[in-house]
């Protein structure tokens, strides 16, 4: 499908384009059908990425905020901030690779990620805090780590729905594609 671009004017090229200009129309993306929506695939693979970066930051801020003895809610707004930090970090260091400057990549990983990111946080910290006995878990309890895995499946499983609507409208990961 060829798009009619006699409309736009000459680009300037000081910003990364979004959307799905981005996501440089239909060609080369297998998961992208002629209607705009995307594969189950790439959009469990984009979760992955997502869930990557969110789990290094959650576990970390769990060890951190433990390590100090902090309560609950410290520790816990701790690896929220630090999932956000590393899950923009990682899609950060792909465009960085890519040739964009920092704020331009720190602009695209905003854009990929924070939907995302967003879902994929208050399901698993919802499922951490339903979960019994999980929030007085400790580091060498069995439960916390049987909870925090399950609360890693459960937020795949809400956010990969998400990714996989935001990527048929070239949104979310599909701003990425072009610098893959």
């Amino acid at each position: 499908m060829q798009h009619d671009h006699t409309t736009h004017q000459e680009h300037t090229h000081h910003e990364p384009p979004t959307g799905h200009e981005a996501s440089g129309g239909h060609a080369g993306h297998e998961g992208h059908a002629a209607h705009g929506s995307a594969s189950w695939r790439m959009a469990a693979t984009a979760t992955l990425h997502c869930l990557t970066g969110c789990a290094i930051g959650e576990v970390l801020g769990m060890l951190i905020g433990t390590a100090l003895g902090w309560h609950n809610v410290p520790t816990m707004i701790l690896a929220i901030v630090l999932a956000f930090g590393f899950g923009y970090a990682l899609t950060m260091r792909g465009v960085l690779r890519a040739g964009l400057d920092l704020r331009a990549a720190f602009r695209v990983a905003l854009a990929a990620d924070t939907v995302s990111i967003i879902f994929m946080e208050l399901a698993d910290n919802g499922t951490i805090i339903v979960f019994p006995g999980a929030m007085d878990a400790t580091l060498s309890d069995a439960l916390f780590w049987v909870s925090l895995a399950l609360s890693f499946v459960v937020a795949f499983l809400v956010t990969t729905p998400v990714n996989k609507w935001l990527i048929g409208r070239g949104k979310g990961h599909a701003v990425v594609h072009q610098y893959h």
